[in-house]
């Protein structure tokens, strides 16, 4: 796919649905691809005409040039990603959105009955070859989907959507964590709390393929080599990407799972661990629910319109673009997956629980009716890997966190209505207080709230 741009909107974030250019870096020089309102100067002429100078660039601003055109396949952003204005956006519409938020105690019974589920299987094949048939069979239909739940169990349990208790959140994480047999939990905390904060940040949010991953798969062998094996991408790219300061909690999961496993092995044998081994091998392979980690974020619908394409289709193209970073999926699969694949939704609310994300897209269905969604997980797997126009450069991505866009992008302005700047402005002072409810973090809980 081509490159394409967003260059920088208006200075004023009050502004209704910013005019922004995307451009063909293809088709266009580095000027006009990169040139922006703040990187533009005027000056008068002798006879009283205004003629537009040389564009003055930073230092800095060069430096973030080159290294766009040194990836120039990735969809690159220099607006903000759409969830912030997009929460404010439906916080305006539907303020009852706020009592969906806080933990649910159906997370902790269903840990309990998958860790039940995996520690049987573990024991029924202790005397089984781990390359027979029923092994295998068990690990992948039973072990890979038991697994992306415990999997996604953790990711619900960063949000501390499980209890109200930091320290009894990360416990939990740490118990569910006894079924992947691999330490993982405290790990997986930092970067995905990074993820949602600077999502598409390059350098930051290690969901992110690197260019050298990009280049090396980008074909079928490659997509499908990727696919198989992408449990051990993103076990391995933080490392290589960014690496986090250990804690105390990384030490005490560590400690737990390597115990549980020595524990596991003396009791029943090699075979039971290389079960739970190999059941989260395939839950991170080509498995239907794997399919969610390439469907959220990937562009799955083609590359962004040209200049002059958008420039017939209005300004919803602005829209299209930013709806492209994240993508829903509403089938069946979620029962098993924790509703993951209400991803915009999850994005826009970190701090709604898994049961009550299908509540929240019902409240605020005209905010997520419009935008693209998958209609099945595996087809999304299939697409990857056999569409020559889709694969690892498919992403978006940023230098920075970008310039912020208004909350009005999001909403259909009545015919004829002028937005009311005043109410805008009382939206947008709740900014960071909705995002430290957002984000669920640690370090994002309010002082006055002790855990």
């Amino acid at each position: 796919m081509s490159v394409h741009v967003l260059p920088h909107p208006p200075t004023s974030s009050l502004t209704s649905r910013p005019k922004l250019n995307i451009k063909n870096a293809d088709k266009a020089d580095t000027a006009s691809t990169t040139s922006s309102p703040e990187l533009s100067s005027y000056e008068s002429s002798e006879n009283g005409v205004e003629e537009i100078a040389e564009p003055i660039i930073s230092a800095e601003k060069l430096k973030q040039i080159e290294k766009m055109e040194g990836n120039p396949d990735f969809l690159w952003m220099t607006t903000e990603e759409p969830h912030r204005s997009r929460r404010m956006a439906i916080l305006k519409a539907h303020p009852e959105v706020r009592r969906l938020m806080g933990p649910t105690l159906t997370t902790p019974p269903i840990v309990l009955l998958v860790l039940t589920i995996q520690f049987t299987c573990a024991y029924l094949l202790r005397s089984h070859h781990p390359f027979s048939i029923p092994f295998i069979l068990t690990a992948y239909i039973i072990g890979g989907t038991a697994n992306q739940n415990t999997f996604l169990s953790i990711h619900e349990i960063t949000h501390n959507l499980a209890f109200k208790s930091i320290k009894a959140n990360k416990i939990l994480a740490i118990i569910s964590n006894l079924a992947i047999g691999i330490p993982y939990a405290m790990a997986f905390k930092g970067y995905h709390i990074e993820h949602h904060k600077f999502l598409g940040e390059d350098g930051i949010d290690t969901d992110l393929p690197s260019k050298l991953e990009a280049m090396i798969l980008d074909n079928v062998a490659g997509k499908t080599f990727f696919a198989t094996f992408q449990i051990l991408f993103y076990a391995l790219r933080p490392g290589f990407i960014r690496s986090q300061k250990p804690t105390v909690w990384h030490g005490i999961n560590i400690l737990a799972i390597l115990a549980f496993d020595v524990v596991l092995v003396r009791a029943w044998g090699w075979n039971s661990l290389i079960y739970l081994v190999m059941s989260s091998f395939f839950a991170g392979s080509l498995h239907p629910c794997a399919a969610h980690f390439i469907a959220e974020h990937y562009l799955m619908n083609g590359p962004l319109p040209t200049k002059e394409e958008s420039a017939m289709e209005g300004d919803d193209w602005l829209i299209k673009g930013l709806a492209q970073e994240t993508t829903s999926y509403y089938g069946w699969l979620n029962v098993l997956c924790y509703n993951v694949g209400y991803h915009n939704e999850h994005h826009d609310f970190p701090s709604v629980p898994w049961t009550k994300l299908p509540e929240l897209h019902r409240i605020a269905h005209e905010f997520y009716d419009p935008l693209p969604s998958h209609e099945s997980w595996p087809y999304v797997t299939w697409k990857f890997i056999t569409d020559p126009s889709i694969g690892m450069w498919s992403r978006a991505k940023r230098l920075n966190k970008g310039d912020k866009i208004s909350h009005d992008i999001w909403t259909p302005l009545a015919e004829g209505k002028v937005p009311d700047e005043r109410e805008a402005r009382e939206v947008l002072k709740q900014d960071e207080e909705e995002e430290e409810l957002a984000y669920m973090s640690d370090s994002d809980k309010p002082k006055s709230k002790k855990q």
